[in-house]
């Protein structure tokens, strides 16, 4: 039987473009860059999003490390992304809204040859949950709460 666990986030506004959000302990601000109307006391949604993927690919890579006991001495992730955002502005229909796709880059350091590396690379986006959920459609539902 699997394990199915929940997760719940919330936010809220601050002032302007400025939220914030409490996770279990931590205290999490967004906002956006000054050229987005914010005052850049947090990442933007769109930073999150990506930073989401590099951290999740970097947990699962540490996962799949420890089950395998390989010795990670190094391992880095970037996450490359392009989004029009005239389009989430309503300025223009001419492309999607959200990200066009994303690049993950990795820098791993450890005793393992170059194909070790990329299927062991394959191995963490085929277990990234993140991954997963931006590869395949996953439903999301908007409910106005009363």
């Amino acid at each position: 039987m699997p394990t199915i666990k929940k997760l719940e986030v919330s936010a809220a506004l601050v002032e302007n473009f400025k939220f914030e959000s409490k996770i279990r302990d931590h205290h999490i601000i967004i906002d956006q860059p000054p050229k987005g109307g914010g005052k850049d006391e947090g990442p933007s949604p769109l930073e999150f999003a990506c930073l989401s993927l590099a951290a999740c690919v970097l947990t699962v890579g540490q996962i799949i490390a420890k089950q395998k006991r390989i010795l990670l001495r190094n391992f880095e992730v970037r996450v490359e992304s392009e989004i029009d955002s005239d389009g989430f502005m309503g300025k223009s229909k001419e492309n999607r809204v959200g990200f066009f796709g994303y690049k993950v880059i990795a820098k791993i350091d450890a005793d393992m040859s170059l194909e070790e590396k990329k299927a062991f690379l394959e191995e963490i986006d085929h277990r990234c949950p993140i991954s997963e959920n931006l590869q395949n459609s996953t439903p999301v539902t908007v409910e106005l709460e009363e």
